[in-house]
């Protein structure tokens, strides 16, 4: 895992990315304390974001909006 300012990212930003296509990690530091503010991973090892669960009804229950629903926005703010 290598780590660099922002400074060298961006004046190397094509080479990083060939780093990171290797599979490689890559910090990105800000700032004069140099704080790790990123982490460039590879496309294949990113997880995005985690599913919402629904609580206490996990598993339980589920919920869905049909097709053919129309609403307003004011009608929906006036509920």
């Amino acid at each position: 895992m290598q780590t660099m300012t922002v400074g060298h990212f961006k004046s190397h930003f094509s080479e990083v990315l060939d780093v990171v296509q290797q599979g490689e990690d890559v910090v990105i530091s800000y700032g004069k304390k140099k704080e790790k503010i990123a982490v460039l991973v590879p496309f294949d090892r990113y997880e995005g974001k985690p599913k919402r669960t629904l609580g206490l009804l996990s598993g339980k229950a589920s919920f869905s909006i049909p097709a053919d629903f129309k609403i307003s926005d004011d009608e929906l703010l006036s509920l």
